[in-house]
């Protein structure tokens, strides 16, 4: 499987959370803002330490895996997981939360 692959398949199962805690828990264009501007910023980050990670060494990837495409030093496959985290995890917290009651 490649990195690809994988990260596709877990991004599509991380936005899937993010759409059914959306809609049960009413979470309108703000939510999804918030959402955006955390990936956004979690991007930002992982492009600046993974290049350096990789500058410094420190780990590599299998080239044969990688689609091709980098951002500094970061592959784009590797962009996947801060979306995910930005999507997941909202979406779990807001699933987790308990339902306010109505009077």
């Amino acid at each position: 499987m490649t990195y690809a692959l994988l990260a596709v398949l877990v991004t599509a199962g991380a936005l899937a959370v993010a759409v059914v805690a959306a809609v049960v828990r009413g979470l309108g264009a703000r939510w999804w803002a918030t959402v955006a501007l955390t990936a956004a910023v979690l991007i930002v980050l992982t492009i600046v330490f993974d290049s350096l990670m990789i500058a410094a060494d420190l780990f590599r990837y299998g080239e044969d895996e990688l689609l091709g495409p980098v951002i500094w030093l970061a592959p784009v496959e590797d962009l996947a997981w801060p979306v995910v985290a930005a999507l997941l995890l909202p979406g779990l917290w807001a699933l987790a939360a308990p339902k306010e009651s109505t009077p």
